[in-house]
């Protein structure tokens, strides 16, 4: 199975049009939103192609190839409109012989990492910057940075993980590093 991970759109109908196409030319199973998919929050400025009613309906129309975890800007009304679930506040996904605990990143993060077994993998978005980091005994930490509002200079940016190999990319596709687990 590929999957595509994503996150932070915060209601770009613009960066959604480009992460579906990502998700076509990818040919991925399946998409894992890390939260933060409708609204933009009172910190950040409007993302281009700002319409939550646009991101919704086509979000909607894949909502079989869809999950994720509740950002800090996702709520029970977002929920009212996309027909998938958003609520959770974590996942845990298995990838080899190791567990993935996927967040948003606003609770459990560096600073306050979940309770992980040696080899687990920290995964989260909210930072808005891409991450690849070690940790703790043979752990990791992921972050595929931000579709719509990245930050640090980083690029607008998604992640595949596909037989034990997360890569992360730019929204043209281009692959700017490599994770093997």
């Amino acid at each position: 199975m590929k999957l595509l991970i994503a996150s932070d759109l915060h209601g770009s109908a613009y960066y959604c049009e480009k992460l579906l196409e990502a998700f076509e030319r990818e040919e991925a199973d399946r998409i894992l939103f890390l939260g933060d998919i409708l609204y933009h929050g009172p910190r950040n400025d409007l993302p281009e192609g700002y319409d939550t009613k646009k991101t919704a309906a086509m979000l909607n129309a894949r909502k079989n190839k869809i999950f994720c975890v509740r950002g800090n800007c996702d709520t029970e009304v977002d929920q009212m409109v996309l027909q998938f679930p958003v609520l959770a506040d974590y996942a845990v996904l298995q990838a080899g012989d190791r567990l993935i605990y996927a967040t948003h990143g606003h609770v459990h993060h560096m600073q306050n990492v979940p309770f992980l077994q040696p080899g687990d993998i920290l995964l989260h978005g909210h930072t808005h910057v891409p991450a690849w980091t070690p940790f703790g005994d043979h752990n990791l930490y992921l972050n595929p940075g931000s579709l719509s509002l990245p930050k640090q200079n980083s690029p607008h940016s998604y992640m595949t993980l596909e037989d034990g190999v997360f890569v992360y990319k730019d929204l043209s596709g281009g692959a700017y590093h490599e994770v093997r687990i």
